[in-house]
């Protein structure tokens, strides 16, 4: 057994409020300078954050970050295009089913109709890339508007394959409310970034 003093001279966890500001400073020196930059091979290097640093190391320096917070938003715009790049076959047949119920959401969104794997990645990059060139509660509501349409297609398939495997229809079911949950933060990061208040 450790004596006490040996104990707390152990390295451990990261302190979570040094966590939480190195979170902030990061996320708001990358937004300040990409903004100040002007420079689009700067925005098309951010956009491709997740490509060239790792989904890990991303999600080390946002991911326990709250979804009301800059990093927060930026975290679950990296998810969400990182499983857009990965599967964007699936994301894009969920976007067309979801699109016949979600009109207004397909408008803010952007998407090209009918949407192909390339159109909806194009989307995804297009509203990375608005957090860094435009008015970004702007792009964080064509990414909220982007999930409400990809929940709305999951949820649909979940009721087509019910009757032949429920357990994959109730996986489904979960995913369209992650994705829900997802776009109200992101609209919710919106309204508090044009009140000035989104940290």
């Amino acid at each position: 057994m450790l004596d006490p003093r040996a104990a707390d001279e152990l390295p451990g966890d990261s302190d979570p409020a040094l966590r939480q500001e190195v979170a902030h400073m990061t996320a708001n020196v990358i937004v300040r300078q990409a903004r100040a930059a002007e420079d689009p091979e700067v925005v098309d290097r951010l956009v491709r954050l997740v490509e060239a640093e790792g989904l890990d190391t991303v999600a080390a320096m946002w991911s326990d970050s709250p979804a009301t917070t800059l990093p927060g938003a930026l975290w679950r715009l990296y998810v969400l295009r990182e499983w857009v790049r990965r599967d964007p076959h699936i994301v894009a047949e969920r976007y067309r089913t979801g699109v016949v119920r979600a009109e207004v959401h397909d408008v803010v969104a952007g998407v090209a109709s009918p949407p192909g794997p390339s159109d909806v990645s194009r989307v995804v990059d297009a509203v990375l890339s608005g957090v860094f060139t435009a008015d970004l509660a702007i792009a964080l509501e064509r990414g909220a508007a982007f999930c409400r349409v990809l929940a709305t297609g999951a949820a649909f398939d979940a009721d087509h394959v019910e009757d032949r495997d429920v357990e994959l229809a109730a996986h489904m079911t979960r995913g369209a409310s992650g994705l829900v949950r997802t776009a109200e933060e992101l609209e919710a990061a919106a309204a508090l970034w044009r009140a000035d208040r989104l940290e």
